[in-house]
């Protein structure tokens, strides 16, 4: 089976027919603002219970939780680069993507949602954090045993358009 990229506009914390989501997360994997924010609301107060002991994580690392309360079986929180400051950010963004699908494949996943990693508070400019993001996953989802469809869940209709545009 041949693997696709999805691009969508909607909310990470309601994609029910995907394997895992990502947080697009703080370094405390906590609770916090955009995406962050909505899959830890979906999820319930045991998803921050389990995130507490594997927290710090570094940028572009990833870690797998459980879902909880979200309709996915599993959460995988990413830490991307805060744009300006954590540098290289092109890197270390790219590391978020591959890690994130590599934990997914480890875990024998079919399915992935990503959202926008580092666009929101993080200041990351849309159209880069995209070419990274697509440039990534078209990369390394040929070296994939089990994921066989990634899907990006865009916040907003100008961040679709522009996903939607690389994705062709």
């Amino acid at each position: 089976m041949e693997a696709t990229i999805e691009c969508v506009q909607g909310n990470i914390a309601s994609q029910d027919d995907l394997d895992a989501v990502v947080n697009a997360a703080n370094a405390r994997l906590m609770p916090g603002s955009g995406v962050a924010g909505a899959i830890h609301s979906a999820a319930g107060p045991a998803l921050a219970e389990e995130c507490r002991p594997l927290a710090p994580i570094r940028t572009g690392e990833a870690v797998l939780t459980g879902g909880h309360n979200l309709p996915n079986r599993y959460v995988i929180h990413c830490l991307g680069p805060v744009y300006g400051v954590d540098e290289p950010s092109d890197k270390l963004l790219a590391n978020c993507y591959r890690n994130a699908l590599a934990l997914a494949d480890q875990k024998g996943l079919g399915s992935v949602g990503f959202p926008a990693i580092s666009t929101g508070v993080f200041g990351y400019p849309a159209e880069a954090a995209a070419r990274v993001a697509v440039g990534t996953v078209k990369q390394a989802l040929p070296g994939l045993e089990s994921v066989k469809r990634v899907r990006f869940v865009l916040f907003s209709e100008a961040d679709l358009a522009i996903y939607q545009s690389l994705c062709g």
